[in-house]
């Protein structure tokens, strides 16, 4: 039996979430782009404390524009730490789409409308790399196989048709990070992002996957490290064996 069209839902307002740590140069353009892309959208620039001066750039940035919020930690606390912080502060207020991006200009925030139109048909939208369409640019072939690498151990691992699920440009629904317990998310780095969307997935919710070009960081070092890559990978695993012991279960029990 084909399956029931959704209901068009609203997706106004949108919250767009940056992370940032020593992004001090990168931080106006891609926020100028941000609003030449969507004008109406808002931005929250989770800083963690950057000693660069990022943090009083952000507030400047958002003393002479309404769309612009600023929300400061002390410390450097990792990027699942920072979305988490930044997806609460969007809860609390009427925002009905909360965006991930980073800041330093790898996502195109000219790929977020095509994003956000397909919001239409999903709960959670993610601009893959790795579907018909989606592309790198500069990015280093190490980097590319280990990220490749890492998403096709993570989609037979966990049985599950997404093809990016490191995918760190991405937009949910409201209700998705409602029902997520993220107290309970403990995850960093990109494994932060293979977190979500599988519990997205396990909550029974709509994944949509946007072809987008990656371009690889102009300015700054990128925050990737050997432990983000041995938690990812461990995590995945377990998680992994409970979704078929889970399966198993089951089926024993019919």
């Amino acid at each position: 039996m084909a399956q029931e069209p959704r209901a068009p839902q609203p997706i106004d307002p949108v919250l767009v979430v940056i992370p940032t740590y020593n992004e001090r140069e990168n931080l106006t353009p891609i926020l100028r782009r941000l609003h030449e892309a969507l004008p109406s959208v808002h931005a929250l620039v989770v800083d963690d404390g950057s000693p660069d001066g990022t943090g009083e750039l952000a507030d400047k940035l958002a003393a002479d524009d309404k769309r612009v919020h600023v929300l400061h930690r002390t410390e450097k606390a990792g990027l699942g730490a920072a979305y988490v912080a930044g997806f609460r502060w969007g809860l609390e207020r009427d925002y009905l789409t909360i965006v991930e991006m980073d800041a330093d200009g790898s996502h195109a925030p000219e790929d977020l409308p095509r994003m956000l139109d397909a919001l239409g048909d999903a709960d959670l939208v993610l601009g893959s790399r790795y579907v018909p369409g989606g592309s790198v640019v500069n990015w280093p072939k190490r980097r590319e196989i280990l990220s490749r690498g890492a998403n096709l151990y993570s989609r037979l691992a966990l049985g599950a048709k997404v093809h990016e699920f490191t995918a760190g440009f991405r937009a949910y629904r409201r209700q998705v990070l409602e029902k997520l317990e993220l107290d309970e998310i403990a995850s960093r780095g990109y494994c932060f992002q293979i977190d979500l969307a599988w519990r997205t997935l396990q909550a029974g919710f709509e994944i949509v996957e946007v072809p987008i070009t990656f371009t690889e960081r102009e300015i700054g070092e990128s925050k990737m490290s050997s432990s983000i890559i041995f938690e990812a990978a461990f995590k995945v695993g377990v998680w992994g064996v409970q979704h078929r012991w889970e399966q198993l279960r089951r089926v024993f029990r019919r």
